[in-house]
């Protein structure tokens, strides 16, 4: 496994990373040894960059790597967490925020800064460990806060912001910045405040490639390290169009899907499965320091290792471009 500097932070970071959102049970009930193994299978390939959150099942995703740590070590790992809610014991009905199951904890939005320190020091509780190496505030865009986005970018700022800097000051944290679904947010926060990096879902895809006009020129130059997730787009740039087949999070429209049959039955005359396409793409850019692929058991480990591996012919990109479906300056 091949590591690259995460911009000027000074950590190395695999060129894969592990993303914990689905074990924490996001699309289903998982079984607790399948997804500990995911880790455990990940990490044994190479891949040294973790990247979990409070929020991946309230909890769970965060116990099932402390896990994982417990029988690889600390020693060999990278690992990403992130801010901005706090979570309590549930009483009763509670929102999962979109997981089907998870642990039985509310979520609160804080992004002060004590809710910041509180937030890592529970993490460090479920994860096991003493220490973090990337604290990322997470879920400040538009999509999760609509019209009250700026209030919660100011608190942010002068909260949750000045916490981690401070850790970092004090080497307790190696990097900051942002975990995000949003190109638009980052330019925002690197306008303002001295990030090292940022995890950004979705805005670099073979479906959106906002972040390429808007952020990623920005990040190369200053040396904020970029991870990129959700290179699937929530899963139809993996599964293809079928029925069913999410996009950011919704059932695809019908445009999405009609422009995803294109994608692909460019693929298959080039015979690169469409997911292989996606991931490919999304590694080419300069400013890219980790693609982080998600995995509930280690045969889907396996796969991603598999598809990284495989080789795409340039003619790919160039068919593409001619399609219209990439920008010829964008792709690989």
């Amino acid at each position: 496994m091949r590591m690259k500097s995460l911009g000027r932070s000074g950590l190395m970071v695999s060129e894969i990373g592990f993303g914990a959102a689905p074990i924490g049970d996001l699309y289903g009930l998982l079984d607790d040894e399948a997804t500990i193994a995911a880790v455990v299978a990940a990490v044994e390939a190479g891949m040294t960059l973790i990247d979990t959150s409070p929020l991946y099942g309230h909890g769970l995703s965060e116990h099932r790597i402390g896990t994982a740590i417990r029988r690889l070590g600390r020693e060999r790992l990278v690992l990403s967490t992130k801010v901005g809610r706090v979570m309590s014991p549930a009483r009763g009905a509670w929102d999962r925020e979109g997981y089907v199951g998870g642990l039985p904890f509310a979520a609160t939005l804080d992004y002060s800064h004590d809710g910041a320190l509180r937030s890592l020091e529970q993490s460090l509780l479920r994860l096991g460990t003493d220490r973090i190496d990337i604290a990322l505030i997470h879920d400040l865009d538009r999509r999760n806060h609509g019209d009250a986005l700026d209030g919660h970018v100011e608190t942010a700022i002068a909260g949750a912001y000045r916490a981690l800097l401070r850790l970092r000051d004090e080497g307790v944290v190696r990097a900051i910045g942002l975990g995000v679904n949003e190109a638009e947010i980052c330019l925002r926060l690197a306008e303002r405040c001295d990030i090292d990096c940022v995890l950004l879902a979705g805005r670099y895809t073979l479906l959106d490639r906002s972040a390429a006009e808007v952020f990623l020129p920005l990040a190369k130059a200053r040396g904020i390290g970029v991870m990129l997730g959700g290179v699937f787009n929530s899963g139809i740039l993996a599964t293809g169009a079928i029925p069913g087949a999410r996009y950011d999070y919704a059932e695809a429209g019908p445009d999405i899907r009609s422009r995803v049959e294109r994608i692909a039955a460019i693929c298959a005359e080039h015979r690169v499965a469409l997911p292989v396409a996606a991931m490919h793409f999304a590694r080419a850019h300069p400013a890219v320091s980790s693609v982080v692929l998600g995995a509930v058991d280690p045969r889907e480990v396996e796969r991603n290792l598999a598809g990284w591996a495989a080789e795409v012919p340039a003619s790919l990109w160039a068919d593409l471009a001619a399609a219209g479906l990439i920008p010829a300056a964008v792709g690989p």
